[in-house]
């Protein structure tokens, strides 16, 4: 298959996180909009060109009072940098479908390179006579890295929130016209 331009499908999409909270238990949350950009051919990523922008804005982890302190300058600051971006540098082909996406991700004016593990689930045809592929992306990052440094120390030791952040996202593509 060539390389070509493909557009996230938004009814099949989704960008989950979670982190440890007070060091025994876990918060789960999303990001309701995101977009991505993708030049590819997803049999071969090796060559690929992939940029990720999540609007901080639509976090959701069920709680309105958590959501708005994470938009806050505690965390986010969305007021002064709402956006997260993801630029890809390097695809390393892993075998069987796996790949390591290396690239730049920024978050409140902070760029790091980190690695996210990306699995090619495969293509079909939609209803529509759509060519459509599937990813599923793992990855991990620490708050801390990008400024993110607000926490509280617990009576019993620790600290309320856990540095590292664990996300998941899947994925289906359609083939742009």
């Amino acid at each position: 298959m060539a390389k070509s331009k493909w557009k996230l499908d938004d009814n099949h999409k989704s960008v989950e996180f979670v982190v440890k909270h007070m060091m025994i238990s876990k918060v789960k949350g999303t990001f309701k909009e995101f977009q991505a950009t993708i030049d590819a051919d997803p049999e071969d990523l090796t060559t690929a060109d992939i940029e990720f922008v999540i609007d901080l804005n639509s976090i959701d982890t069920g709680n309105n009072d958590r959501d708005n302190h994470l938009r806050s300058g505690d965390f986010f600051d969305v007021e002064n940098h709402p956006k997260m971006t993801f630029k890809s540098k390097k695809v390393v082909n892993k075998g069987e479908g796996e790949y390591d996406v290396v690239g730049d991700l920024t978050i409140r004016g902070t760029t790091r390179e980190e690695t996210f593990k990306t699995t090619y689930e495969g293509k079909g045809v939609d209803p529509y006579g759509n060519e459509v592929v599937a990813f599923s992306v793992e990855g991990k990052v620490n708050r801390k890295d990008y400024g993110l440094v607000w926490n509280v120390a617990l009576e019993t030791g620790g600290v309320l929130v856990g540095e590292d952040v664990k996300f998941t996202i899947e994925t289906e593509a359609l083939k742009a016209e």
